[in-house]
């Protein structure tokens, strides 16, 4: 079609038609257009082409921008929070975007801010899943109704004990509680590396302890139902009044405490091993060890958001996420959880928990119970 057949449909229709509107009708894709284009820079206001080139003007540009905006529209993304250390996280979502060309915008929280972000923003949601963090911060957002019930591709892959029986959650890793020590305060102090939570009661530690705070942190919700399988829940808070004369400082993220350990402004803390050992394997002079009364451990999960305006993308993260690419992406990638698939094995002993009392404890035990569990640790232990 030529140039004088564009510009005459035009002019009979402008009086009524909105420039984007007749563009929608044309052929952005005809080769007729570079022709037209080419024909526009060469009007000639001797022949009354003013017009017309000002008007192409006007269509070119509600061309380019419509084209764009459709190009837009058709790119797929994903909006997240994640829980995870930002570090594991971006490693993590770059794989899952070379791996399926989706685009992913994230921001870190602890799992007490990212639960109640999402608890929030639940009848406008912000983000599509969240990534990472103990899974009973997931079963305290099944009772918000926000989360979406979702089986990913794979999961039977995963055993029960690691998945939400609703399908509301997916277990992606596991991670026991540990403690983290200084070196240089053992040897200063003549002490040997705590292996019993009565040691961290020990004058010696006075001051010295960094340690998460529960308000905010699943680590410290962690320790707690630990505390209450090892003493019992009112011998578990008494405890936790002891060890509250050791502590220098509670931490707003359940990392939070494990550099300063490291530079020896604090002595020992307890934190979850995915956190204790990025410390270490950086090189710092630090000792991991475990309490002989036992621990519980944290099922790193994710799971799909109720009402996620990205739902496809969602559902396609969470398959991936449960796949055993993912489980030999963490493993690969010195991303220090356990993967909770069967068929992916750790290839670093210090993951190696065989050794290591644990306690099996049932998630929705933990749901059940955090509210009250960290409200009684605001009023009987930090007050």
């Amino acid at each position: 079609m030529s140039f004088e057949y564009w510009s005459s449909v035009y002019q009979m229709r402008a009086p009524s038609v909105k420039p984007w509107i007749f563009l929608a009708e044309c052929r952005p894709t005809d080769d007729n257009v570079t022709k037209t284009l080419r024909r526009a820079r060469r009007a000639d206001p001797a022949k009354g082409e003013i017009e017309v080139l000002s008007r192409f003007r006007v269509i070119v540009i509600a061309l380019l921008l419509a084209a764009f905006m459709v190009s837009g529209a058709s790119a797929a993304e994903l909006n997240a929070y994640t829980i995870m250390p930002e570090k594991y996280a971006s490693q993590v979502f770059e794989a899952f975007t070379a791996a399926t060309g989706i685009k992913v915008n994230f921001m870190r929280f602890s799992s007490g801010e990212a639960l109640a972000r999402v608890v929030a923003e639940k009848n406008n949601p912000q983000v599509d899943v969240i990534l990472g963090g103990p899974a009973d911060t997931y079963e305290a957002g099944i009772k918000e109704n926000v989360f979406e019930a979702y089986k990913p591709a794979g999961a039977d892959d995963i055993p029960a004990q690691f998945r939400s029986p609703q399908n509301f959650w997916t277990g992606i890793g596991v991670i026991p509680l540990v403690f983290l020590t200084n070196n240089t305060f053992l040897k200063d102090k003549g002490l040997a590396a705590p292996q019993s939570w009565n040691d961290l009661l020990d004058p010696a530690y006075k001051n010295g302890l960094q340690m998460a705070d529960a308000r905010t942190s699943g680590t410290a919700t962690e320790r707690i139902y630990t505390l209450v399988k090892v003493f019992g829940e009112d011998g578990a808070f008494d405890y936790q009044k002891k060890l509250h004369q050791n502590v220098q400082m509670y931490t707003k993220s359940g990392a939070g405490g494990a550099m300063p350990i490291a530079t020896g402004q604090a002595a020992s803390g307890i934190f979850y091993i995915v956190d204790a050992l990025e410390i270490q394997q950086q090189g710092h002079n630090v000792v991991i060890s475990y309490p002989k009364e036992g621990v519980t451990f944290g099922i790193e999960a994710t799971g799909v958001l109720k009402g996620a305006k990205n739902m496809e993308s969602a559902k396609k993260f969470v398959d991936w996420a449960a796949s055993k690419a993912f489980a030999q992406l963490i493993v690969d990638k010195k991303i220090n959880y356990i993967p909770t698939r069967t068929d992916v094995a750790v290839t670093n002993p210090a993951l190696d928990v065989s050794k290591v009392k644990l306690f099996e404890t049932d998630v929705a035990w933990k749901g059940a119970n955090r509210k009250a569990y960290v409200d009684r640790w605001i009023n009987e232990v930090i007050r």
